[in-house]
């Protein structure tokens, strides 16, 4: 344990900062147990043990059946991280356990205690039992008379204390509620303003990154336990929420479409299982493992209580007695899980439930936008009957069915990366052929409403090239901005179809994770790709419209880079130790922390700013208001109504947008006294004189009328040019 003195020192530092509260205890005790050995002749039905610091106990509870009579030996181990901190080896007949001295030929169960060397107990860091999810193993191995081994057993060590927080899901959930809040309301004060962007971090943002973390998660590698529960509390955002009626509804929906619950339904995972991992660490709900907590209490006393054939007896001097038939709790089946079936069966939600348990989470979200959106609508018109409405509320009066649309819309855009994990996992996985059916029609549809969506963008982008020589009307005109803007609404006019990478993007996420599912470097390997190609892309275009939008994605892609790499280590495949692993669980939960923190303060920062200053949006309506009355006033023709003799004459325009007038022309010599309209063209070349033919003949009769009385008169040519007014 002196070894990995150092390992200790770090993880102390990396919890120090965590932002979540964990009281230390004074007990150290196992959750669930699993068997390490195959063809025992002496199986083992349940293990318990604790340790009590206070009082340097170590108790242990050990349960079940032996097929001969036969002497053994007991050889307790003990780890950390990895690392072997405890063993001890002792015969059942020297600390008191008469009845597993032989072993029947029968069932037997036993409970025994052991005071622990002021020295040995020393060797044990006090940050064990701070630590949240402790990474430690117990094994109890029995051999024969003739040093044969004939079982073997182990179990996860826990303190009580776990990063499966209701607190930490709280805040995340409420994190991206301000968001909502926050794109909502910018949206209301742009007033539909054409080219209007939402401040980062956006809501997508803000559960994007939530999403990322859930995924995270789902791979099928060795995860230390630290980062497993972290990852959990963010299930959430992909539509993961742990509801039992709901689980039992599924249940029988399943069981009546061609669905197996023998091993895969809420009531055996909820009361019967418990889940092993790949790493032979097992987990069970916060609630067991409160439970298993409280029994090591009872059982942390000297003395020794057996029971054989369901008979208890106490052994020992020991102040009370627990019988092992009392800790029916433990007596549960092994349930082997990796990658998204740990993922969702450690929320108590079936493997196969998953996809419908989106589905149905899914339909209530729609439901409840459907009846907010037509909320809205019925209040605008009881307000149009007794008032006049704002003008902007107008607008959304009117359009409130492709407002309903567009929500919907941009909620299957948000889960789309994640429902394609789902739904390909049900085809893989899932065992009823509803279900099944559901997972097919509901990706085709969404695809299809994501690819329609795509097709009107990209036909109206190109039909806009081709008239103006760039798509930039996707921003400027109002009509296609409001249909289609939550597309493309943060990318610089340039950069509008980046939105397509993105989709491509979750799509092939989902894809990687669930495809591979079961092969944790494939999965590894396949999400670094890319996660590192959306990067390389986004500091290539840095496409947002805001700086901070274009810093923010920039930084949040940067750590899911990294966060993939990290995960690397976890992969069984490359024989990274324990220790390492789990100094990089603790590493990704506090940098994935802090970036959660960095969001939540940037959305606050962001309130605070549209509080304070002026909405930039109204501020660029009214400037374009100035500017159009100041065409207004310029725009004068001499036959608009506006254009009297009392009015200066045309003016020219300057640098600056104004006019000043023109100053008169010079007039020929010849013609000084006469009309404007015989003054000497602009056309004419210098020497020439104003006439266009200098001998040309005259005329004809001269009119009364005419404007020039000279008998003289030449034609000349047409008056272009900007004069006086007539």
């Amino acid at each position: 344990m002196r070894s990995s003195a150092g390992m200790h020192k770090l993880s102390l530092v990396l919890l120090s900062i965590l932002p979540v509260g964990v009281l230390g205890g004074n007990i150290l005790s196992t959750t669930g147990f699993s068997s390490c050995m195959n063809n025992a002749t002496v199986q083992v039905k349940n293990l318990d043990v604790s340790y009590d610091r206070t009082t340097r106990l170590l108790t242990f509870n050990v349960a079940g059946t032996s097929d001969i009579v036969q002497n053994v030996t007991a050889t307790l181990l003990v780890s950390a991280y990895g690392k072997q901190v405890y063993t001890r080896e002792f015969n059942p007949c020297d600390t008191g356990m008469a009845e597993m001295c032989p072993v029947p030929a029968s069932s037997f169960a036993s409970v025994g205690s052991q005071t622990i060397p002021e020295a040995e107990a020393s060797q044990i860091p006090a940050i064990a039992f701070a630590i949240p999810d402790l990474d430690g193993l117990v094994k109890m191995e029995l051999k024969g008379s003739n040093g044969e081994d004939v079982a073997c057993v182990q179990s996860t060590v826990g303190n009580g204390q776990t990063l499966v927080i209701p607190a930490i899901s709280y805040a995340a959930l409420g994190i991206a509620a301000v968001a909502l809040l926050l794109s909502g309301l910018a949206g209301l004060a742009a007033g539909g303003h054409p080219g209007a962007s939402t401040p980062s971090p956006t809501f997508g943002e803000v559960i994007g990154w939530f999403q990322g973390l859930a995924m995270n998660g789902m791979l099928s590698v060795q995860y230390p336990q630290v980062y497993q529960s972290f990852t959990s509390n963010f299930a959430f955002s992909t539509g993961l929420v742990p509801w039992g009626q709901l689980q039992t509804s599924i249940d029988s929906f399943r069981a009546k479409t061609g669905g197996n619950l023998t091993d895969d339904n809420y009531q055996y995972l909820n009361n019967n299982a418990t889940l092993v991992y790949t790493d032979g660490t097992t987990n069970t709900t916060s609630r067991m493992m409160r439970r298993a907590v409280h029994t090591a209490l009872l059982w942390a006393r000297d003395g020794t209580s057996v029971t054989v054939n369901s008979t208890t007896a106490n052994i020992g001097g020991g102040s009370g007695s627990t019988s092992a038939t009392s800790s029916a709790h433990n007596s549960k089946t092994n349930h082997y899980v990796s990658g998204i079936q740990a993922y969702s069966e450690q929320l108590t939600i079936p493997q196969a439930n998953t996809f419908l348990t989106v589905l149905l989470v899914w339909a209530i979200l729609c439901a409840a936008i459907i009846i907010f959106i037509l909320l809205i609508k019925v209040i605008l018109e009881l307000w149009s009957m007794f008032g006049k409405i704002p003008k902007s509320m107008e607008s959304w009066r009117e359009r409130y069915w492709w407002r309903l649309a567009k929500a919907l819309t941009n909620l299957v855009l948000l889960l789309y990366g994640t429902w394609t994990l789902y739904c390909i996992y049900q085809f893989t996985n899932g065992d009823s052929w509803a279900a099944k059916v559901l997972a097919g029609v509901t990706l085709g549809s969404f695809t299809a409403l994501l690819a329609f969506f795509t097709w009107r963008i990209w036909i109206k982008a190109h039909s806009y090239t081709r008239l103006d020589g760039d798509a930039g009307r996707l921003y400027d005109d109002k009509e296609t901005w409001l249909k289609y803007n939550n597309f493309y609404e943060n990318y610089k006019k340039g950069y509008w179809w980046l939105f397509v990478p993105a989709i491509v993007y979750m799509f092939a996420k989902g894809c990687v994770i669930a495809g591979a599912n079961g092969h944790g470097l494939v999965q590894t390997a396949g999400q670094l790709i890319v996660e590192a190609l959306m990067l390389g892309l986004l500091l290539w275009t840095r496409p947002f419209q805001r700086k901070s939008g274009v810093w923010i994605n920039i930084f949040i892609q940067v750590v899911r880079v990294i966060s993939v790499v990290c995960i690397l280590t976890f992969v069984e495949e490359l024989g990274i130790n324990q220790t390492t692993k789990t100094i990089t669980g603790l590493v990704l939960v506090v940098v994935q922390c802090v970036l959660t923190a960095v969001l939540a303060v940037l959305l606050a920062v962001n309130a605070l700013i549209n509080c304070i200053r002026e909405n930039p949006h109204r501020r660029a309506r009214k400037a374009q208001e100035k500017l159009k009355m100041e065409r207004d006033l310029d725009d004068l023709t001499p036959l608009d109504a506006r254009n009297s003799l009392l009015m200066a004459p045309m003016a020219q325009r300057d640098r600056k947008g104004r006019y000043d007038a023109v100053p008169p022309r010079d007039q020929s010599p010849a013609m000084s006294s006469q009309h404007s309209f015989s003054r000497p063209s602009r056309f004419a070349r210098e020497g020439d004189g104003d006439y266009l033919v200098s001998g040309a003949a005259s005329m004809g009769r001269r009119d009364e009328r005419s404007v020039s009385r000279s008998p003289d008169r030449q034609p000349t040519l047409p008056r272009v040019g900007f004069g006086s007014a007539m």
